[in-house]
């Protein structure tokens, strides 16, 4: 030590100057070596102190980062700090391995690591899975590698990002069972693995100390506290500077298991770290660092406990005032020195200033937690530190890896814990809060999730008391007054939701850490028995209570939508629900009766305080309301569960009934504003409002909010006077003064429009509370099940929107999965599976779940469908999802009112609730509501009607059992003169007659005019005291009385009940209230009578209802009758009126009577002059609407018959409009209807029209290949795709060839390029005028409307059926289809066509319209043909070698027309066999293509000499003086020619129109070409064998007749010919390769040269097709040829059928066969003299094309993401963000990299060019979806991989297992074979070459 004391005196200056002397002359190995040797000797502190002396030097903190701290200058000072660093880890390096080499001391660790757990840890966004079969704590997660080396078949998995880091799992017991474990991971392999040899380790226990104190005065050094906060830079200089240190220890703890102890060793002892950093000592560094730690420490508000007096710990002030600004400003007080940094504070004195208020919970206690920090080992210090510093991920990082070491875990546990209250100090002064929660939980997860360490620091570190009260105190810093009930003198505090910790959920780490622990049984049950905890968490849960008040805006709109709605509901949820779930999951067994007496008893107290403290006596404030009553909600799901589970008796829980009065109101009050909202009466509070009621009742929240809360009122209701309850509800839903039998009334507190909404939402309310039985007797399974139906009546679900609508208990240790078994089995009973269809329209349907019909007609609930709903539309949606269900399965044609359903029987405990039913004051409302709508006073609604209906059917259903028959007291009326009704009895109360009652109505009433007595028809009730008359009863007065406990049911019983929403009377003046007078009317009915009426009024025949049993007795016996359960209203009062004959022999007869009186007709309504004018009003509406509708039904049929006329007749190839046709046949001229301006006429040369056209590059012909297999895309590294088999390619290598030998110009003619990049011509079929057009894009040009396209490219929308189009083709004026003169057959002879057509061609520009002026049509066409050059890129269209050549457009220009046909071909499906004229064929638009290529031709003439018509007609006298020139290139020999390309520069070349027999001609000449063609490939495909053999037998029959269409013949002469060159030769071994092993018969000789002739029959036959318009015929696939021969002509017509067909007996030969072969022949025997390889490989064309095909793809979608999310880009070397694969040639590409930009290209765009001409098709593997690029924008088209229930998974959010959807990934195919995605895809935007 003294050496090393010695070296440190000096300072940095004796140090520095040491280690440039001694550095480079030690030998770092030798010395470490020379150390390790005298540390192992017996006596080794020699050694050791020059070890010390050796580290001292080494490791001195003062000096690298002393510059760095100091801030700029970092970068310079000396040799710069790395240098030193560096050294400092190369001698760590060499010390810990002992002067061996440092990998092999890594691999000898390794070796003893006893692996039993992974460990491994990750950071955000990495790949995991988590299973919840093996899992035991919710939270557990694997890494990817044991996940896949588990076994997890058939279990309950998903695949996730991971948000905030995390460790994997496996091996590790407590978190997953056992069988989960991966094969690494599941051998228990501690006992085999030998004893760590002492000496390996031996230098790391003296080394490592050192390193880390190092490293922590490098953090205290950087560390300055200055006067405002450390700015991020600084602290972030820091830790760069420290990346290499803490990656080192980050190495080491990946040794495994022995060096992790080592590391544990040092981070744990105690005495290491004193004797290191105590600070005393003559070592003046060590001071220095010690008092920065000091004052760090102080400044974060942490007291260091030697020092406690001076910070007055020991006071009597504690819990005083100077303690609270300590605790909470994080000052030190006594020194007063406050800090300026605490944001809070300064926030708050601004704002909120005045409204603030802090309440600090007394006791010493919190203070130990809050604010003292003893740090007594390294690892306690370098928490400190990385909290400080705010959680740098590589420090988390390292301290986690070291987590598999269990003393470790729990030591760094009960550290943790110690630091809890300081992390939240620091959490909430951050500025980066979100990442720092996520790092915090990162770490937090990995400790609390296993319950034998959270049980173990819970009982030594008191973690529950800690938790509680850093909770606490969080929240206190933002409390504010509340302004609930009594503004001025409030004493309750809330959170004010709008302060950053809410709004940003700051809290939310440590509420997550909470909800964790509470799942832990032992840990609960401590935290339940603990009444201290108890009363400390309802008081923090009372925080909540009543926050974020909304205050109903009467006047003004709010000015300003606050939406800090979002953040009350979070915190709600998350810091008071999700604990009390977490609670709840514990309280499950009788044995845990006495935990639930204790939440309930404390929540009583604090709900008792919370009364008091807003001074509430029984009315609650007008107009405000607060959704949040956490506290309410904690007593009623603890009630809820000791009924359930406990079976404790619910009346030993319950308070007195003036509590239970109050407990009943605010719940009641959130009811009532729900009603006001949905009515409007909330508008001017904004939007807000109404998200805070959708968000109350929305399924993550509602089991938390709207279901307690209504199981509150169910106990109230059940416990409380029903009259009072009764009473209560009218009146908070503000519509008691509705509830009158007068038919005029004035409601103080309610608009007229607002009445008739609240009134159904008073009823709705009452029928929901009354048959609601979440929490009164059903079973889970029961629940789950109505909670299925309901979500999936209003609409089918899919799977995952399934799990997310049902409300799942949100603790997710509740052990209810979502995915649970019980999910499934109830899935599949109430549900059946639709699989995902696909709609013409292209649209991606996901698999849907759909009611079964049974469930329709038993299980369908509406009322739980209107609990559920979010919007009010669903429930209309339900309604005619059932309607449509009765009307198809034929149980009720028209339209149904909802249906009554049979309930769960009541809990015992809640019999009471049944009570309500059985209240007069009910039934004087029901009473009150029947006789209004039968004399339909206020136009109530039909829902006002079906609700009191069902309240009388609740009734009936739940009679009270007390109550016997009382047949004997049918006194008569006289006997209940006391009141309305003579008991509480439904049954009774229904045959009940009520004479007359007293009203109160205003003056203008119409009954005041009439006799009060003499009225038949009176409008009103009642009952009397002296004459019969029931009073007047007063609702507000009755609960009054009811409330100061004088409930003596008096003799003025008597009510008003619901609303008429418009009454026909003018008030007598607008803003006064009327007077009221008191008025008697004769009413003489009972609920029975009115219910019969009402059916007569409902069927709208007298007399309709006849009682059902007088035919069928046993209808009173029987319990159901199926007919009775579905239909409307008068279905539902016979069924009510069964049931009340069912109920009493007594009702049954008083029905029978009223049925016998005839009734007397309800009297006509007389209609009042206002009435008059508002039905007046209501007619003409009506009318326009009709009006309307007409005009729009004939507007649609007009468009629709005009789309029908323009698909069958602008097209110029379909047959003339009739009209016309009949007139004059020969000379008919096209016409066209214009789209735009609607005119029809033909195309001129002044006013052109033109077909709406779609101009787009294709590269889908150059992908087809040879095989009809599509390709694999590659999953591995040894598959790759290699594109040398397409079509493309092929076609690319033969021009290059070509060019390479023969002449340029020669070359172009003798191919077609487009293969790639060839331009595509598609239409809808519309047609409009070509200035017309252009007027339309100058308005699309000015409309500034975001568009899908691009006006400036000059892309629009078809006007008519808006499909996307960028071009208009001009018509070219002219006959429509050409006319019989062009067609009829010509017997001229073939030489005399040939030389018409040779005539023909030479004549230039013979055109009608002569091109020299220039008309507007020929301007036309040269725009669109510069159009189609623009289509594509330059390089698809320049293949000549000298630029800019005229063969260049000529080729292009040919070459146009055949990508067309070609692609025609292939929508065709290759093939012609189906024959007729295609859809495609009906908007083809190759006649007037046609038409502008050969415009443009004509302008090239092809010098008469080289006309290759010339070779193919007629015989060359002298061949030698062409070839005979050697040094110019020849010309491309005829047989190496394209026939097809032959064909269409022939036809282009030729005047339009052309006739015919000129076609005709044209084709029979090319026929004996490729005839010839077929042979010499033929021949060259043949072994020496074969061709002796054919040369043979040909030669035999040489001079028969028919010699030259006898294919042996003329096989045996081309042989013959070709063979005086060198073509076959060269029988080397090469032509092994290309001899295949097939015998040749006669037959495969046939098949082998249609097979070869076939493609251009096809070309040829469509081309007929269009030009000419002649049908196709079908065919069988094996009789194609010779029907398209025949088709084309080149049959005799006499031929015969009987014999097998030859292909031969198609020739005509123009001059003599053999002649003219031999001149082909000579051309090319001349060219392979030189080169017989390339010879022969021209030879054979391969024109046997297989349709295109996309790659095809994995079943498993895992295999793809496994293999390409981690793969790197090849361009750049790096794993992409966002990776993406070609789904037409495999590539991968980097999406969005700016990695891989090129020239401000993005990789995915520049590769849409390269591969598809524009259009790409990527997968995007991180997402799972499918996006198309098409030219300058770009579509999500969806996914083609779905999962098991037929979903997609966009992002792959769910992460569950997908598969290939074969059907989907066909009409991608499909779609980009047609080139429709333009068309069927809606959603496109621009990418600006960002992709």
């Amino acid at each position: 030590m003294a050496a090393a004391a010695a070296a440190a005196v000096g300072g940095p200056q004796a140090a520095q100057s040491e280690v440039p002397e001694q550095g480079p002359a030690l030998d770092k190995a030798a010395t470490a070596a020379h150390l390790k040797a005298a540390l192992s000797r017996p006596d080794n502190r020699a050694g050791a102190e020059e070890l010390q002396a050796l580290l001292e030097r080494v490791l001195n903190a003062e000096r690298p980062l002393a510059g760095a701290a100091g801030g700029e200058e970092a970068a310079g000072g000396g040799g710069g700090p790395g240098a030193a660093e560096e050294d400092a880890l190369e001698w760590c390096k060499c010390l810990l391995a002992g002067g061996g080499g440092y990998d092999e001391f890594c691999a000898a660790v390794r070796a003893y690591d006893p692996a039993a757990l992974c460990g491994l840890v990750w950071t955000a966004n990495f790949v995991a899975y988590r299973c919840r079969t093996c899992g035991i704590s919710p939270c557990m997660s694997l890494c990817a590698e044991c996940f896949h080396q588990g076994d997890h078949t058939g279990h309950d998995f998903n695949m996730f990002r991971s948000q905030a880091g995390g460790a994997c799992d496996c091996g590790d017991s407590n978190v997953m069972r056992e069988s989960g474990f991966c094969r690494r991971h599941q051998i228990k392999s501690s006992s085999n693995i030998p004893c760590v040899p002492k000496d390996l380790l031996m230098m790391s226990e003296f080394v490592l100390p050192r390193f880390i104190f190092c490293l922590i005065q490098y953090l205290r050094e950087g560390y300055n506290e200055p006067a405002d906060v450390p700015s991020e830079k600084d602290l972030n200089k820091v830790l760069q500077l420290l990346e290499p240190q803490i990656s080192f220890l980050e190495d080491l703890t990946k040794m495994g298991g022995a060096m992790r102890s080592v590391l544990t060793q040092v981070l744990t002892n105690q005495q290491n770290y004193k004797d290191l950093t105590s600070g005393l000592g003559e070592n003046a560094c060590a001071k220095k660092s010690h008092e920065k730690y000091l004052i760090a420490l102080k400044s974060s508000g942490l007291t260091y406990p030697e020092d406690k007096l001076v910070y007055g710990m020991q006071e009597p002030s504690a819990g005083t005032s100077t303690l609270l600004v300590q605790g909470l400003t994080g000052a030190s007080g006594a020194l007063g020195q406050v800090e300026s940094s605490d944001e809070e504070d300064q926030d708050g004195s601004q704002g909120l200033g005045k409204r603030k208020r802090v309440k600090l919970s007394s006791g010493t206690k919190d203070q130990s937690i809050m604010d003292v920090l003893k740090h007594k080992s390294f690892l306690e210090e370098l928490l400190f530190w990385t909290i400080k510093y705010e959680f740098p991920q590589k420090m988390v990082t390292f301290l986690l890896n070291m987590l598999p070491d269990q003393e470790y875990k729990v030591a760094f546990t009960k550290t943790f814990v110690q630091h809890y209250a300081f992390i939240m100090k620091t959490l909430k002064k951050s500025h980066e809060s979100d990442t720092m929660s996520n790092r915090i939980v990162h770490i937090s997860v990995q400790l609390f999730s296993n319950e034998e360490l959270a049980r173990q620091v819970t009982e030594e570190c008191q973690l529950l008391d800690i938790m509680v009260t850093v909770l606490l105190y969080m929240m206190e810093s933002c409390l504010i007054k509340s302004e609930l009930q009594d503004e001025e003198n409030s004493l309750h505090v809330v959170v004010n939701c709008g302060e950053a910790l809410l709004k940003n959920n700051t809290y939310w780490p440590l509420v997550s850490d909470f909800i964790n622990i509470l799942s832990h049984q032992s840990v609960a049950k401590r935290f339940l028995e603990d009444h201290g905890l108890l009363v400390t968490w309802m008081n923090f849960v009372s925080f909540f209570q009543g926050m974020n008040l909304n205050k109903r805006e009467l006047n003004e709109h709010v000015e300003f939508e606050s939406q800090t709605y979002y953040a009350a509901f979070a915190a709600e949820l998350e810091a008071c629900a999700q604990p009390m779930w977490g609670l709840l999951s514990h309280c499950k067994v009788r044995e845990t009766q006495e935990y639930t007496r204790n939440v309930v008893r404390y929540c009583l107290e604090a709900l008792q305080d919370w009364f008091d403290a807003i001074n509430f006596v029984d009315e609650p404030a007008p107009n405000q309301v607060s959704f949040h009553l956490p506290l309410h909600r904690y007593y009623a799901m603890f009630l809820s569960k000791a009924v359930k589970c406990q079976e404790l008796d619910l009346d030993s829980l319950l308070p007195d009934q003036e509590m239970l009065m109050k407990l009943m109101i605010h719940p009641l009050q959130i009811q009532a504003s729900l009603a006001e909202i949905h009515s409007n009466m909330w508008v001017r509070n904004g939007l807000q409002i109404k998200g805070q009621a959708m968000t109350y009742v929305q399924s993550h929240f509602c089991n938390s909010m709207i279901d307690p809360d209504i199981y509150l009122l169910q106990v109230c209701a059940s416990r409380l006077d029903p009259d009072y309850f009764i009473s209560s509800v009218f009146e908070r839903f503000k519509v008691v003064d509705l509830l009158t039998m007068a038919s005029q009334h004035h409601n103080t507190i309610l608009d007229v429009e607002h009445e008739r909404s609240m009134l159904e939402g008073a009823l709705t309310f009452l029928v929901i509370l009354l048959s609601l039985r979440l929490h009164l007797g059903m079973s889970d399974d029961e629940i789950l099940r109505a909670e299925m139906v309901a979500q999936l009546c209003m609409n089918d679900r899919t799977h995952s929107s399934l799990l997310d609508l049902i409300p799942e208990n949100p603790n997710p240790k509740s052990g209810i999965i979502p995915g649970s078994y019980s999910f499934e089995s109830v899935l599949s009973a109430v549900a059946d599976f639709k699989a995902p269809v696909f709609e013409p329209g292209g649209s991606m349907q996901q698999g849907m779940y759909t009611p079964k019909a049974e469930v329709w007609d038993q299980e369908f609930d509406p009322v739980m469908v209107i609990l559920r709903t979010v919007y009010r539309r669903d429930v209309q949606s339900a309604m005619d999802r059932y309607t449509a269900f009765l009307k198809q399965s034929g149980k009720f044609p028209g339209n149904p009112w909802p249906p009554y359903k049979k309930r769960t029987p009541l809990h015992p405990s809640y019999k009471g609730l049944m009570r309500l039913l059985h209240c007069k004051t009910l039934h004087i409302v029901l009473f009150t509501l029947l006789y209004k709508i039968l004399m339909d006073h206020q136009n109530l609604s039909e829902h006002v009607l079906c609700m009191v209906l069902y309240l009388i059917e609740l009734g009936l259903e739940n009679s009270a059992e007390d109550d016997s028959e009382e047949e004997v007291s049918m006194g008569g009326p006289e006997r209940c003169h006391d009141s309305w009704f003579p008991g509480s009895n439904l049954v009774s109360n229904m045959r009940h007659f009520i004479n007359y009652v007293r009203v109160r109505v205003p003056e203008t009433a119409p009954e005041l005019k009439r006799d009060s007595l003499a009225g038949t028809s009176s409008d009103d009730l009642g009952s009397l005291q002296n004459s019969g008359t029931a009073q007047v009863f007063s609702l507000v007065a009755e609960r009054r009385k009811k409330f100061q406990e004088i409930i003596n049911r008096s003799s003025s019983e008597a009510n008003q009940v619901i609303r008429p929403p418009y009454t026909p009377k003018k008030w007598s003046a607008p803003g006064s209230a009327p007077q009221l007078t008191t008025a008697i009317l004769e009413i003489k009915e009972s609920i029975l009578s009115l219910l019969i009426k009402l059916h007569h009024k409902l069927s709208g025949k007298q007399n309709s209802y006849y009682p059902p049993w007088l035919d069928d007795i046993e209808i009173l016996i029987q319990p159901e009758i199926p007919k009775y359960n579905h239909g409307d209203g008068i279905t539902a009062v016979e069924r009510i009126l069964l049931k009340a004959a069912m109920q009493s022999r007594m009702n049954k007869r008083i029905i029978e009577e009223i049925c016998r009186k005839v009734t007397p007709p309800v009297p006509p309504k007389k209609i009042t002059a206002a009435e008059k004018k508002t039905l007046d009003k209501e007619e003409r509406r009506q009318k326009a609407r009709e009006r309307q509708q007409k005009l729009l039904a004939e507007f649609a049929s007009r468009q629709k018959s005009f789309m029908e006329t323009a698909m069958d007749v602008d097209s110029p190839e379909n047959e003339i409009p009739m009209e016309i046709a009949t007139a004059e046949p020969q000379v008919s001229e096209a016409v066209y209807d214009c789209v735009i301006c609607g005119q029809s006429g033909p195309s001129s040369e002044d006013r052109p029209a033109g077909l709406v056209v779609l101009l787009q590059a294709s590269s889908v012909l150059g992908q087809c290949r040879d095989n009809a297999e599509p390709k694999k895309l590659p999953i591995t590294e040894e598959e790759q795709i290699f594109p040398w088999d397409t079509c493309a390619a092929v076609h690319d290598v033969r021009l290059s060839l070509l060019q390479r030998y023969f002449k340029d110009s020669s070359c172009l003619l003798a191919v077609s390029i487009g293969w790639e990049g060839g331009v595509y011509v598609q239409t809808c079929g519309h047609t409009l005028h070509i200035d017309c057009h252009k007027s339309y894009m100058e308005s699309l040009r000015n409309d500034q409307v975001l568009q899908g396209f691009s006006v400036d490219k000059g892309e629009f929308t078809c006007p008519l059926c808006r499909q996307f189009a960028n071009s208009v083709l001009p018509c070219y004026p002219g006959s429509n289809v050409e006319s019989n003169l062009w067609q009829r057959p010509s017997n001229k002879s073939t030489q005399d066509l040939i030389k018409e057509v040779e005539e023909l061609q030479g004549r230039p520009g013979a055109f009608p319209v002569s091109i020299s002026s220039e008309t507007n049509l020929s301007k036309e066409m040269e725009s669109v043909m510069k159009d189609i050059k623009n289509t594509t890129q330059k390089k698809y269209r320049d293949y000549s070698k000298t630029p800019g050549s005229p063969d260049n457009d000529f080729l292009f220009m040919y070459s146009v027309a055949r990508t067309n046909l070609e692609l025609e071909l292939i929508h065709r499906g290759g093939s012609l066999c189906s024959g007729g004229a295609s859809t495609a064929g009906k908007r083809s638009c190759l006649n007037q293509l046609f038409h502008v290529l050969a415009l443009h031709m004509r302008l090239y003439t092809i010098d008469s000499e080289y006309n290759p018509w010339k070779k193919l007609t007629q015989l060359v006298e002298d061949m030698n003086s062409q070839l005979g020139n050697e040094e110019q290139q020849p010309e491309v020999p005829i047989l190496y020619h394209d026939v097809t390309s032959l064909l269409l520069i022939q036809i282009l070349m030729m005047p339009q129109p052309l006739r015919k027999e000129h076609f005709s001609c044209i084709v029979k000449v090319l026929f004996t070409l490729l005839y010839t063609q077929a042979l010499a490939a033929l021949s060259v495909k043949g072994s020496e064998e074969d061709r002796s053999a054919w040369k043979h037998a040909g030669a035999l029959r040489k001079n028969t007749c028919d010699a030259e269409k006898s294919c042996e013949v003329l096989l045996s002469f081309v042989i013959s010919e070709l063979s005086k060159g060198k073509l076959y030769c060269e029988e080397g071994t090469q032509e092994c390769a290309m001899v295949s092993p097939i015998a040749w018969s006669p037959e495969s000789m046939e098949k082998y040269i249609q097979a070869f002739c076939l493609p251009f029959l096809r070309i040829s036959s469509l081309l007929q097709h269009h030009l000419f318009g002649e049908d196709l015929p079908s065919c069988q696939e094996e009789e194609e040829f010779s029907v398209l021969a025949s088709c084309l002509g080149l049959l005799p017509t006499f031929y015969q059928t009987d014999h097998p067909f030859l292909s031969a007996s198609c020739l005509d030969w123009p001059v003599t066969a053999l002649d003219i072969i031999t001149q082909w022949c000579s051309e090319i025997r001349s060219f392979t003299e030189r080169h017989a390889e390339q010879g022969k490989a021209l030879l054979i064309q391969e024109s046997r094309w297989k349709l295109p095909h996309l790659l095809q793809l994995p079943e498993n979608y895992n295999t793809i993401f496994q293999y390409y999310h981690r793969k790197t880009c090849s361009v750049c070397t790096k794993v992409p963000k966002d990776p993406a694969v070609c789904l037409v040639c495999g590539t991968f590409v980097c999406l969005k990299g700016l990695c891989c930009k090129q020239q401000s290209y993005c990789e995915c765009v520049l590769h849409s060019q390269n591969c598809g001409a524009g259009t790409g098709i990527f997968l995007l593997i991180n997402a799972s979806v499918i996006i198309i690029i098409r030219g300058h924008r770009f579509c999500l088209w969806g996914s083609v991989y779905l999962d098991a229930h037929g979903e997609e998974d966009r992002d792959l959010r769910r992460g569950k297992p997908l598969y290939i959807c074969e059907e989907r990934y066909r009409v991608l195919e499909q779609q980009w074979i047609s080139h429709t995605f333009d068309h069927i895809n809606k959603r496109w935007g621009p990418h600006y070459n960002g992709l």
